[in-house]
């Protein structure tokens, strides 16, 4: 099937309350894990990839690799740059042939956001792109802000910057991290329910590894559209390789330990589909 940008399969879950899983992969064993488990389970699902990951290998290299592996599958299948910062980036991605992107000025004040997320949907939407948007902060480690000083999205704002901007969904904040817990978070549901009452384009929820079932299914009963999940894949596939080396050191080939943390990765996949409720929406 070929690649699809995420505002119909985004509406479609906001319609049916479900949520549509982004993971992030890192490389072409991540990408095989999510996109095979996802066909398996019948679930649209979003390959993202983040800024920092652009530093590693090319967008063009990602896209090759998410574009070879969808045209196998019968689901639904997005490639998504994740927490671009500038438009440069968004503009490498865009060029690789990425079908949707996310604009992240939420380090910026309120205006500043605006405007440089305004110029990237004025040169995204002729192409069909997908634009993803971000008001309010995420803490933790991708974005270096301190947990203490998080920045919680403001419903009347929200609803302002949709408008403003024309954005095709909305990450906000609402207590979660990247990176991994301490602590559980402790979610700020009432004001997902006034950015929700307020904002009509699809909302979106990072830092989401390590959360619980519970707060997962409450967050998408309350609206999320898009959950995002990074750290756990990189654990359970750094772990299992790890684990596979200290028990076999003359091992000297990478399929058998890739093998192994491709399987690791696929059960994480598997089960944040089946929470998020997304399997079984493409058959």
């Amino acid at each position: 099937m070929p690649l699809v940008n995420t505002t119909k399969m985004l509406i479609e879950a906001q319609s049916n309350e479900y949520a549509v899983p982004a993971f992030n992969i890192e490389n072409m064993e991540m990408a095989m894990s999510v996109i095979d488990t996802a066909n398996k389970l019948a679930s649209p699902v979003i390959c993202a990839v983040s800024e920092n990951a652009l530093k590693y290998a090319s967008a063009s290299t990602y896209f090759g690799i998410v574009q070879a592996l969808a045209s196998d599958a019968s689901v639904p299948v997005a490639i998504h740059v994740d927490h671009a910062e500038s438009v440069p980036v968004v503009l490498r991605a865009l060029r690789a042939g990425f079908t949707s992107v996310m604009i992240d000025g939420s380090k910026l004040n309120f205006r500043d956001n605006v405007n440089i997320t305004q110029r990237v949907v004025d040169f995204c939407s002729p192409f069909h792109i997908s634009i993803e948007g971000e008001l309010g902060a995420v803490g933790g480690k991708i974005d270096y802000i301190d947990s203490d000083l998080l920045r919680y999205t403001n419903p009347d704002a929200a609803a302002d910057f949709v408008r403003q901007t024309n954005v095709t969904s909305l990450a906000i904040a609402i207590g979660t991290a990247h990176g991994i817990y301490k602590d559980m978070p402790k979610l700020d549901y009432g004001t997902l329910d006034l950015i929700r009452s307020k904002v009509e384009v699809p909302l979106v929820l990072h830092g989401a590894s390590g959360l619980s079932d519970e707060q997962l299914c409450t967050c998408v009963h309350k609206g999320i559209c898009k959950v995002n999940i990074a750290t756990e894949l990189r654990q359970a596939y750094t772990t299992a390789i790890r684990e596979y080396l200290d028990n076999d050191e003359k091992v000297y080939d990478p399929k058998k330990y890739s093998l192994v943390a491709m399987k690791a990765v696929s059960e994480v996949v598997a089960q944040k589909i089946q929470v998020l409720g997304s399997d079984g929406k493409c058959r």
